[in-house]
């Protein structure tokens, strides 16, 4: 009975942490798209529907003051916000044939699309532009016409606004969890789980000079926690692997920790040269360093402190985003290294349901790595649609929209073919 109790109970923790993961996901999916809609109500864009989710809708609300839907649908890891026009359609066919032959077309308003004919990926969308007779009647009869232009009508630097929009507002999210998680539980460091069984002596080596400044140093040990390595802030491992990378075996570094409360400055001599074949090189750091292994800790700190730390913390996630796909396109890191939906909700879910602290550290990585990833130039993404407005803004016209939203399809096929691949080198 006790064992199928702990069974039991270890079945409903999995659950738990995977509706963690989920949540978590469809926040951060849902604040970038909600961006999108602020930055775009603001400046004046059409918006025929915001929805989390996507698939069938479960639940759907028309505006009567906007004639705007909101839907909630089925499949809760995605969401859009779908601005009238912002796709090619049969309007950007008129208005190019027009411009080519100089002939003069009768503007026809884009309809209102189907909510069930609407697929989005953070970027691409397929549309339809029929109605059913009720959803005509609908639109006609008690609800008004959506206000604003369309969304290629506007001008490009409004678009590129709308557009970084979804992504600053992850960041900032982000930012925020990362604040409240260094000022409840203080800043996230490494301490030193177990220090070599033989540590150097306090003695120079042979390859250094005796003077008095070596006499009665201390060394790394047991239970320090590392503030500084080389005299360099240290958040992610990424950072021990920068702050060491190049440096030679038998190198005395300069090492700030935490020892029972008190900042102390202690010094650490590398068993091996710092050579790292990549960013997932941990067991090289860890045999330079002559340790056996580190274990997250925190550390508390004044407020202020707390929220300079914050940035910066912020901005290394970031830039380990952009390392990591760095070394996957120059085959430092292999496909193995990355990890698609599937991988993302496990690895979340583990994190989620261990800790507030860890919730809170997790969240905040996924907020920071969706705003990085959404700003990066893969087509069907918005950091590819700012390049097109850029493009557009200097040649003063844009390029074929039927070209561009070719290449947006293309991006979408790649990018699900990507995270499928990636996920099925996970599982096997």
């Amino acid at each position: 009975m006790t064992a199928y109790l702990l069974s039991f109970a270890s079945v409903m923790k999995s659950i738990g942490g995977v509706l963690l993961a989920i949540v978590i996901l469809l926040a951060m999916v849902t604040i970038h798209e909600f961006g999108h809609y602020v930055a775009g109500k603001i400046l004046g864009f059409k918006i025929n529907e915001f929805a989390v989710g996507f698939g069938p809708a479960i639940l759907k609300k028309r505006s009567k003051k906007t004639g705007e839907l909101f839907a909630l649908r089925i499949i809760p890891l995605g969401g859009f916000c779908a601005f009238d026009g912002e796709d090619y359609d049969e309007d950007d066919v008129r208005k190019e044939t027009a411009e080519e032959t100089s002939e003069e077309k009768p503007f026809e308003e884009c309809e209102t699309v189907k909510s069930q004919d609407v697929f989005q990926n953070d970027g691409g969308r397929v549309a339809s532009s029929e109605k059913s007779p009720d959803e005509a009647a609908e639109n006609k009869e008690e609800y008004p016409e959506p206000k604003g232009k369309r969304f290629n009508d506007q001008p490009p630097w409004k678009r590129i606004i709308v557009l970084i929009a979804g992504a600053t507002m992850n960041y900032l999210l982000a930012l925020l969890l990362i604040i409240v998680m260094f000022a409840s539980f203080g800043r996230p460091l490494y301490t030193v789980v177990e220090e070599n069984p033989n540590p150097p002596e306090t003695e120079p080596t042979a390859t250094e000079q005796t003077t008095e400044e070596t006499v009665g140093e201390e060394w790394l040990t047991t239970g320090d926690i590392i503030l500084k390595l080389d005299g360099k802030n240290v958040y992610l491992i990424t950072d021990y692997m920068s702050a060491l990378d190049g440096k030679k075996a038998g190198e005395r570094v300069p090492v700030l920790v935490l020892r029972d409360g008190v900042e102390t400055q202690v010094y650490m001599q590398l068993a091996k040269d710092a050579e790292f074949a990549n960013m997932s090189d941990t067991l090289a750091l860890l045999e330079s360093m002559d340790i056996y292994g580190l274990y997250t800790t925190t550390a508390k700190q004044d407020f202020f402190e707390s929220i300079g730390h914050s940035f910066v913390y912020s901005w290394k996630i970031g830039g380990t985003v952009l390392r990591s796909l760095g070394e996957l396109l120059t085959g430092k890191l292999g496909l193995d290294a990355m990890g698609g939906p599937i991988t993302t909700i496990k690895i979340t879910s583990e994190a989620a349901s261990s800790s507030l602290l860890s919730f809170l550290n997790i969240a905040a990585f996924i907020g920071v790595n969706l705003a990085v990833f959404n700003l990066l130039p893969v087509p069907a993404l918005d950091g590819c649609k700012v390049i097109f407005c850029i493009i557009e803004w200097i040649r003063k016209k844009p390029i074929n929209r039927k070209v561009e939203t070719m290449i947006h399809f293309i991006g979408i096929i790649f990018l699900f073919g990507f995270a499928i691949l990636v996920d099925l080198l996970q599982l096997f």
